[in-house]
């Protein structure tokens, strides 16, 4: 089932992406046995129709990757890919002959094995795959649980066992418990950075396969860290945002109905240019 929400501008969505981007940096894909050079930045979300593309970055050698998690692998799966290649080289290809796109695959505890080629005639991809019922997740569970108990720092790999074990289990109830014991585990790290990149790293890699309530639970659980702070924030810009929004329309009716534009500054506390920027047929609000 996906569970994946529509929402455009979601603070939460916007808070997570600017924890998570600085929190990646310099992180690998190694643990998931993956050689590809380490993340110099997660990139900000990309739309599509029914959702986003939320893994992106961009590598250190200029070179960027498509994270997707799946629990399916027939063709109709795959054929969703290509749209997601294509959105990522219009915002980011600069027609120079240099763009390298990585699309990673990473399959769930529900998938054993997929085929390694998408062949549909005139496209052929090749994703690099991670096959998550491979590992066994209980005991990395138990060996970083270990880790932390016994007050060892851990390690971006072990972060990032963190943030794919609930993955490793098949089934929705199966992926809940596991991330219930992940964040409970999580609260538990010292460092408040891990902590942190924990919480949100679970929330974002587990979001498509997980009951919409129950993550709403979990997002409840963590709104005193700063995580949940940054989470009022984001939905304070958003609510100010729309705010304005709805000011920048009002005015611009007024402006088409020819009302002075001093009234309407004085109305609205948008200054002159701002109004006759907006005054301009091309401006859309």
């Amino acid at each position: 089932m996906d569970t994946t929400s529509k929402e455009k501008n979601s603070p939460d969505r916007d808070a997570l992406h600017k924890v998570l981007a600085q929190a990646y940096e310099g992180k690998s894909f190694a643990v998931l046995g993956i050689k590809l050079p380490p993340i110099r930045e997660l990139l900000p979300a990309i739309p599509l129709r029914d959702g986003f593309i939320d893994h992106l970055f961009l590598l250190e050698d200029g070179t960027y990757a498509v994270v997707e998690y799946a629990f399916g692998c027939h063709k109709t799966d795959m054929a969703q890919y290509p749209n997601y290649i294509a959105k990522v080289m219009e915002k980011y290809d600069k027609g120079d002959g240099n763009f390298d796109l990585h699309l990673i695959i990473i399959y769930t505890g529900d998938v054993e094995k997929a085929d390694p080629v998408f062949d549909c005639g005139c496209l052929t991809l090749r994703p690099k795959q991670v096959f998550l019922s491979r590992i066994d997740g209980g005991a990395e569970f138990d060996a970083i649980r270990q880790k932390i108990h016994s007050g060892i720092v851990l390690t971006d790999d072990d972060l990032m066992k963190l943030v794919i074990l609930p993955l490793t289990v098949p089934g929705t109830e199966g992926k809940q418990r596991m991330l219930e014991r992940i964040v409970d585990l999580a609260e538990q790290i010292p460092d408040e950075g891990q902590r942190i990149f924990t919480l949100s790293g679970v929330i974002v890699a587990s979001d498509k396969f997980i009951n919409r309530d129950y993550m709403d639970q979990i997002r409840r659980r963590i709104n005193m860290t700063q995580l949940g702070q940054l989470y009022e924030k984001e939905k304070i810009e958003y609510a100010n945002q729309k705010v304005r929004e709805n000011d920048l329309k009002r005015a611009k009716s007024l402006l088409n109905e020819g009302i002075d534009i001093v009234k309407i500054m004085k109305t609205y506390g948008f200054t002159e240019e701002e109004l006759l920027h907006l005054q301009d047929e091309n401006v859309t609000v």
